[in-house]
């Protein structure tokens, strides 16, 4: 197992997970390309269900849909990262959620999740956990009287996205893991945005830490991947429903997602310093009706942001002062990014989020979500061209 040989990030995503001496003398983890484990004979099987049945476990693989050397290395090394006992690797980052929840919650409890989330966690928790007998009330977690006077017998769990998507939102996550502790419920928080470079939430108590490795952690749009990170203890039932549900990652995946995660610092850290930048730029905008930003004074958690996280993110949502249409206009006239739904890459990525729910205007509506809200994912390139390109097309709309 790769040595801890610093507490300093840049130095874990570089080394942490990873054997010193890898097989054939090469400096990457191999991928490990196999569904099957063979066996030399037949007490080797009998070995092997020995050790498996032990408190310390086997030491090698039997079937791929449990594990894979390749996947292993990119838990060890998101879990240095995160700062977590143990990471569990999933296909996506929306198996690591749906198969996290229905690891820990069973039917007849409760869980409280927070309002103005992910859209597909809201999906999840509202229209298929009621079916295993699982009730969710959806709550602001920024007000924590309002999330405690949710709180029942049976609630288990609180969950929430630091920052969410897409307002930025930041809950004190101190005051939150206080509320729960006193109430005996878990919590566990969808930290995709911030990426362990600017936060870790277990350093505040939180238990359950789950990544869309899809997004910053792989960083090159090029691998589907999700991750849970905690205590052994609570993961030990997240990775047997791993097992017996089947969403783990592919080698090749989790060789990209090691491949990624070795420039995680250097990629957030520029994100970071332009994001910013281009966030200030916005807000000084008159075709701008309002930036969500929490690097910002003007964005209602910055007091929180600034005082939880290490940077504040690549992510910047705005409003441009119109409608659908002409936010469509605007977001056509950008040359520099690309539209799409994701975010996380070295590639801006730009997205009217509203299209994306549904082209009829009562259920974006519903959503929440403004028709003029733009989603902007700044990627690695120089922020003085982002700005440059976001100038002319504000021209072009204003014209």
């Amino acid at each position: 197992m790769g040595q801890r040989l610093s507490k300093n990030t840049s130095t874990q995503a570089a080394h942490a997970g990873e054997e010193r001496y890898k097989p054939y003398g090469a400096l990457t983890t191999p991928i490990v390309q196999t569904s099957t484990y063979t066996f030399t004979d037949s007490a080797a099987v009998v070995d092997f269900m020995r050790h498996k049945a032990s408190p310390e476990g086997s030491t090698r693989d039997e079937y791929g849909r449990y594990g894979n050397p390749t996947q292993q290395a990119a838990e060890r090394k998101l879990a240095a990262l995160d700062g977590a006992e143990e990471a569990v690797l999933f296909s996506s980052g929306m198996a690591a959620i749906s198969t996290s929840l229905l690891g820990v919650l069973r039917a007849g409890d409760h869980v409280i999740v927070a309002s103005g989330i992910y859209r597909r966690t809201v999906d999840l928790v509202r229209n298929y956990l009621p079916r295993w007998g699982i009730d969710c009330t959806l709550v602001d977690l920024a007000h924590p009287g309002d999330v405690e006077a949710m709180v029942r017998p049976n609630t288990r769990l609180i969950f929430g996205e630091v920052p969410s998507n897409p307002y930025l939102r930041i809950p004190d996550l101190p005051q939150l893991v206080e509320l729960a502790r006193r109430h005996k419920i878990l919590t566990a928080i969808d930290s995709t945005f911030a990426t362990p470079v600017n936060l870790r939430p277990l350093e505040y108590g939180v238990d359950l830490v789950i990544h869309s490795a899809t997004k910053y952690l792989g960083g090159h749009n090029d691998l589907l991947a999700g991750v849970a990170l905690g205590s052994t203890q609570l993961l030990a039932p997240i990775r047997e429903a791993r097992g017996v549900l089947g969403p783990i990652t592919s080698p090749h995946d989790a060789y990209l997602l090691l491949r990624g995660t070795k420039t995680l610092p250097l990629r957030v850290q520029r994100q970071n310093t332009s994001a910013l930048s281009i966030a200030s730029f916005l807000e000084q905008q008159p075709a701008v009706r309002r930036v969500y930003y929490p690097g910002l004074p003007s964005h209602p958690d910055y007091a929180i942001a600034s005082r939880l996280m290490n940077g504040f993110g690549g992510v910047i949502s705005f409003e441009i002062d119109g409608d659908v249409n002409t936010t469509s206009r605007f977001i056509d006239c950008l040359r520099l990014p690309y539209i799409g739904p994701t975010l996380g890459g070295v590639e801006s990525i730009v997205q009217q989020q509203a299209l994306f729910i549904s082209l009829d205007p009562r259920e974006r509506a519903i959503s929440g979500i403004s028709d003029s809200l733009i989603r902007y994912a700044v990627g690695i390139e120089d922020a003085e061209d982002i700005m440059a390109d976001l100038r002319q097309a504000f021209e072009h709309l204003l014209a």
